[in-house]
């Protein structure tokens, strides 16, 4: 099979992601835009087994098989709740991958410089790619896998520290090592030097010197963000994993990883900032300061948290005329979307105004509130980021909170000294009546004290919010 067919499969592969990437900022086009995906990846496998230089069918097709077969498995067992450890999990993958492709890349470039140029001739595939480079491609080349190790082995170590931090064994704190920054910027000049060391010797050692150097990079930097920060890191080495593809793209002249990993690496860089915006926080003071920098000792919080039950909250929803629900990570844990959207089909049917206010760091995955209502089947058209709905809650007779800490925190406006100041927050204390529901008086995920539970016009709904709602679903008919 020539290059003319990989080349042609490779552009409609292309394409198919571009729609798929596109199709998936609505939740009518989603499904579709999914299998536009499946489909440009199966396109993509099948062309490069078939294409030029292929070899290895059987070994292949097995690890293939059974690459499947795990992610089937996997996949399947995941609940909603461990959607974000398990991209963390793939993101380490990619990482992994990138660091394993860059160093074969580098042994079979050693292996075709070794040969005379009648021995190269009979070389296909990558090792014929390799022996048509002249010295000035060569280095290139090198500069090309170093960058794809580089990156591949931060991204590596970053997720498996995102994701014991965000499936709970690893500490949520913002940690650090003695030396912190310095730390960082040591072996990130370290792997400068052996950049410019490799360069010149096309050594083995200086890239796996740097190896280690990122590996330590990856680790340190997530170990010292904190929990808060947690959903905007997904998307960060969601983006750091489509820049290593992109890098060993380049190294394996695959214009398909190229452009695949380009796609992944500007969309999650571009979510990472939005998010970051969302949050009032630079995006360098994520990745390299990490959580909870105040300025000096947070305000002290008045009053007590007031407790209601299914009753009272039942006689406030039918007397209310307009509700707002924000729902936040609590309610994945709970599982309890089915009964919110129930809750929300019986409110409109007595002809309330039922909306949803999503925040757009709200769970620890960036769309992950989304998803969870669409799984429920909620109208989309009545659910609503945060700048669409903010003005709203003071014309609103009850604002339902379910599982949110930090994005209803009203300490983000009015206290400057809290680890959230300046942070945009759905300003639900604005509406009338405030019900929170809450396991008990906990924290939250970040630790941060919450105001928002201490208001007058606040009461407190205790309890699993899955069984909550089900003894609020009797009252209400």
């Amino acid at each position: 099979m020539d290059f003319g067919f990989t080349t042609a499969a490779y552009v409609v592969a292309a394409v198919l992601f571009i729609l798929s990437l596109g199709g998936l900022s609505g939740q009518e086009s989603a499904k579709r835009a999914v299998w536009y995906g499946i489909v440009g990846m199966a396109l993509a496998v099948v062309a490069t087994l078939i294409g030029p230089g292929a070899g290895l069918w059987w070994l292949s097709i097995v690890l293939i098989a059974a690459g499947g077969v795990i992610g089937y498995m996997l996949a399947s067992r995941v609940e909603m709740t461990q959607m974000p450890e398990l991209v963390a999990g793939m993101h380490a993958l990619v990482g992994l991958a990138a660091v394993f492709v860059g160093f074969n890349a580098h042994f079979e470039l050693g292996r075709v410089l070794a040969m005379d140029a009648e021995a190269q001739k009979a070389l296909e595939g990558f090792g014929a790619l390799l022996a048509k480079k002249d010295v000035v491609e060569q280095n290139i080349l090198r500069v090309e896998l170093f960058l794809g190790i580089f990156i591949g082995a931060i991204t590596f170590t970053g997720s498996v520290i995102a994701y014991g931090k965000l499936s709970g064994r690893v500490t949520s704190a913002a940690t650090k090592l003695p030396g912190g920054h310095l730390l960082n910027a040591s072996a990130a000049g370290v792997s400068l030097l052996c950049l410019i060391w490799y360069f010149n010797t096309g050594g083995f050692f200086p890239l796996f010197l740097m190896t280690l150097a990122a590996l330590f990079i990856g680790y340190h930097l997530i170990m010292g963000i904190g929990g808060a920060d947690m959903p905007v890191v997904v998307s960060m080495l969601n983006s750091y994993s489509g820049w290593a593809a992109a890098a060993i793209g380049f190294s394996l002249g695959n214009d398909l990883l190229i452009v695949v990993g380009a796609l992944v690496g500007s969309s999650g860089a571009i979510l990472s900032y939005i998010m970051c915006k969302a949050m009032n926080r630079s995006f360098v003071s994520v990745i390299l300061g990490g959580f909870g920098g105040a300025s000096g000792p947070a305000m002290e919080v008045e009053g007590e948290q007031i407790a209601i039950d299914a009753e009272g909250v039942a006689a406030a929803l039918e007397e209310a005329d307009s509700v707002i629900i924000i729902p936040g990570y609590g309610m994945a844990v709970a599982q309890a979307q089915q009964n919110v959207a129930e809750l929300t089909r019986r409110l409109r049917a007595k002809g309330k105004n039922v909306r949803f206010a999503i925040h757009p760091v709200a769970g620890r995955l960036p769309g992950h509130m989304n998803v969870l209502l669409a799984e429920a089947k909620v109208p989309y058209d009545i659910v609503l980021e945060m700048d669409e709905i903010n003005e709203d809650f003071p014309e609103t007779d009850v604002a339902i909170v379910i599982g949110s800490n930090d994005i209803v925190n009203p300490a983000a406006q009015e206290d400057p000294n809290s680890p959230i100041a300046g942070m945009p927050v759905l300003e639900c204390w604005k509406a009338k009546q405030v019900f929170v529901s809450k396991r008990g008086q906990g924290t939250g995920y970040s630790g941060i004290e919450n105001p928002l539970f201490y208001k007058e016009n606040t009461r407190m709904f205790y309890g699993d919010a899955k069984q909550s709602l089900d003894q609020l679903l009797t009252l209400i008919h």
